[in-house]
C-alpha cells in the first residue's frame, strides 16, 4: 500500500498530464496502476520517498521481466514511470539524468489484426432481435463497424450526440477533441429498432442520458462491451478478437476499397498520420496474400 509521501506526487503528476496532454480517463488509470506498482517496488526495497538511482531503476526493469510481463507490457510501464521521472526532475525534486538508467525493450511494428468483411457480417448479426439486450448489442456492433469509433468513446455516447436526421454521431476523442462521423443505412435501422423497442425497456431513470445502458438501466461498461463482444465472437467461431477489432477492420476496409489516407485519419480521429499509416501496411500484406492466392504464376520458381 503507498503511502502519502509517494501517492502525493503521483496525484500531482496525473493532474499536471491531464492539464498539459490533455489524458482520456482510461490512458491516466493506466498510468495511475503502473505508478502505483512502482511506489510498491520501491517500498518494497527500503525507499521512504522518491529518492531514485541508477541501481534502483535498472532492478525495477528486472522486476518487470521476472513477473513475465509481455515486453509490450514492460514498455508500457517503463514509459510512464519515465514521464513521471521528467517530472520529478521538472519539479527539481530529483537529479536529472536518470532516465538513461531505466531503458525500455525494442518493440517491433505492430499490426493491428481486421477480420475479412464476411466475418464482420456474421458476427454482426449474432445478436437476436426479440430483446432489449439483442437490440443494444446489434446497435452497438452496428454502430462500431459503420464508424471505426473506439469503444471508449462508444461507451461515453449520450443520447444528444446522436444525430439521426444527419445520420451522424459526435464523439470525443482523445485529447477532447470532437469530430462528427457518419453513419450508413443499416448502422442508422439497428440504433432507430434499439431507441424504440430496446432502450425504453432497459432505462430506469428518466433522467439517464446513456445511449447505451446495462441491464442495471446505467452506462455500460467497457469492461461489459468486452465480455459482450467475446460472447459473440466465441459464437461466430471468431477466436481472435479484441474490443478494437472493428475499429482496425474499418479502417482497413476503408483502404482496401481506396479511401483516402487523410480522409481515413479524420474517421478515426487520429492527431498524427503516421497513426493512421499503419493500416496501410495491413492493406498491402492483404493484396500479397491476395495476390499469392490467385495468380496462377505467383509461386512458381
Amino acid at each position: 500500500m503507498n503511502d502519502d509521501r509517494f501517492q502525493d506526487q503521483i496525484d500531482n503528476f496525473l493532474q499536471f498530464v491531464a492539464a498539459e496532454r490533455g489524458f482520456s480517463p482510461n490512458t491516466a488509470g493506466a498510468y495511475r496502476n503502473d505508478l502505483s506498482q512502482f511506489a510498491e517496488f520501491m517500498q518494497a526495497h527500503g525507499r521512504t520517498d522518491w529518492s531514485l538511482d541508477r541501481d534502483i531503476l535498472q532492478r525495477y526493469r528486472s522486476f518487470l521481466y521476472e513477473r513475465r510481463y509481455a515486453d509490450t507490457t514492460v514498455a508500457r510501464k517503463i514509459a510512464a514511470v519515465r514521464s513521471f521521472i521528467h517530472f520529478l526532475e521538472a519539479e527539481e525534486l530529483i537529479p536529472k539524468g536518470l532516465t538513461e538508467h531505466l531503458t525500455s525493450p525494442r518493440i517491433g511494428k505492430y499490426l493491428p489484426h481486421s477480420l475479412e468483411e464476411d466475418d464482420v457480417e456474421f458476427l454482426l448479426a449474432m445478436p437476436a432481435t426479440d430483446n432489449p439486450a439483442g437490440l443494444r448489442d446489434r446497435a452497438m456492433l452496428r454502430l462500431l463497424w459503420a464508424t471505426g469509433m473506439r469503444v471508449s468513446e462508444m461507451i461515453d455516447l449520450n443520447l444528444d450526440h446522436l444525430d439521426l436526421s444527419e445520420d451522424s454521431v459526435r464523439c470525443m476523442g482523445k485529447g477532447s477533441k470532437e469530430r462528427s462521423i457518419p453513419f450508413g443505412l443499416k448502422a442508422r435501422a439497428a440504433l432507430i429498432h434499439y431507441m424504440e423497442d430496446g432502450r425504453p425497456h432497459l432505462i430506469r431513470a428518466d433522467a439517464e442520458r446513456a445511449l447505451f445502458l446495462n441491464h442495471h438501466g446505467q452506462r455500460l461498461t467497457r469492461q461489459g462491451f468486452w465480455l459482450i463482444l467475446k460472447s459473440y465472437a466465441r459464437r461466430a467461431g471468431i477466436d481472435k478478437i479484441s474490443p478494437h477489432t472493428l475499429r482496425h477492420s474499418f479502417a482497413t476496409h476503408l483502404l482496401n476499397n481506396e479511401a483516402e489516407l487523410r480522409v481515413v485519419q479524420e474517421l478515426l480521429g487520429h492527431s498524427n498520420i503516421s497513426t493512421t499509416q499503419i493500416y496501410t501496411h495491413v492493406s498491402r500484406e492483404r493484396l500479397r496474400q491476395v495476390y499469392d492466392r490467385a495468380h496462377p504464376r505467383a509461386l512458381a520458381e
